[in-house]
């Protein structure tokens, strides 16, 4: 709710991203969700920097600290900000190199800051190498929906870039297992944006990645255990036969539930059929399938019990 400059999706946008986030697809509990939107209450400098301190001063006991925020961003020669409705000529909100210091000083196991404002790509740099404010410390990840001197834009109702990370946060930059990563938002983002649209910034300095959202795997947990059974070493050829196709008036249940499992790995991309376009037609020509080089990494995975 800004003053002779009014935005239309910020209130949404906030909306969407924090139902998203204080629930993985399951609807078991994810985030424990603070939300400050116009609609309740004016957001102000004083109160936006409250929050701020409030939220990066968790301990070591918390996974990752999330800061989103959508709304007016603005640059000048001290940097750039984002803007709060109270915002007056030389003090129009709170400066990003003033978030990224918290952040960097926050002892969370991941701290995360994601900006849909105009010239928000302006957080974590400086002209001088040496500012501790713009150096980014272990842990922390920026994702920005544009970069230093971009506007970001708004459609129907939503910020493009918030648009987008909501698709991604739903399953559209998910692993295998459903895991849905801050690096993986901004690859799907970067991807579904063209070269003539404003462009995201994505700055992480991380030692381990954490996930930001569960959606539903592709392939099941106990499927993906299954892979070193299937295939005892990386580059083992598993036989397939008519048997494993359930048109087929022979086929073996078995062997068809194997099958079938397959076929999903298949589709996650861990498996690809040998010799044929699809694990149909290797079955029924009995040539076999055989592991991808991401399907290798993933019976690594379960040979080692890390899944």
């Amino acid at each position: 709710d800004y003053p002779s400059m009014p935005l239309h999706g910020c209130v949404n946008d906030a909306n969407a991203i924090a139902s998203l986030l204080e629930a993985n697809h399951d609807g078991s509990p994810n985030f424990e969700v603070v939300l400050r939107t116009s609609e309740t209450a004016q957001i102000t400098r004083a109160q936006l920097r409250s929050d701020l301190e409030r939220l990066f001063a968790h301990g070591s006991d918390t996974d990752v600290a999330l800061f989103y925020f959508a709304g007016h961003g603005t640059e000048n020669d001290l940097g750039g900000y984002i803007v709060t409705p109270d915002f007056e000529s030389g003090d129009e909100g709170v400066n990003l190199s003033e978030i990224l210091s918290r952040a960097n000083a926050s002892a969370a196991k991941e701290c995360v800051i994601i900006l849909d404002s105009c010239m928000s790509g302006a957080l974590g740099a400086s002209p001088s190498a040496n500012n501790n404010a713009a150096s980014v410390s272990e842990g922390v990840s920026i994702l920005t929906a544009a970069r230093a001197g971009q506007t970001a834009a708004e459609i129907n109702g939503n910020g493009m870039f918030t648009e987008l990370v909501c698709a991604a946060l739903e399953g559209g930059a998910a692993d295998v297992l459903g895991n849905v990563s801050a690096a993986a938002v901004y690859t799907y983002v970067e991807e579904a944006l063209g070269a003539w649209d404003q462009r995201p910034l994505f700055k992480a300095h991380l030692g381990k990645v954490e996930s930001l959202r569960k959606t539903s795997p592709s392939v099941s947990v106990q499927t993906l255990r299954l892979l070193p059974t299937w295939f005892p070493t990386a580059d083992h050829i598993f036989p397939l036969d008519p048997e494993y196709e359930d048109t087929q008036p022979n086929s073996d249940p078995t062997k068809v539930a194997i099958f079938k499992q397959l076929q999903k790995c298949r589709d996650a991309k861990l498996v690809e059929a040998v010799d044929e376009e699809f694990l149909y037609f290797a079955a029924m020509n009995s040539t076999g399938c055989k592991l991808t080089l991401l399907g290798q990494r993933y019976r690594k995975l379960a040979a080692e019990r890390r899944i």
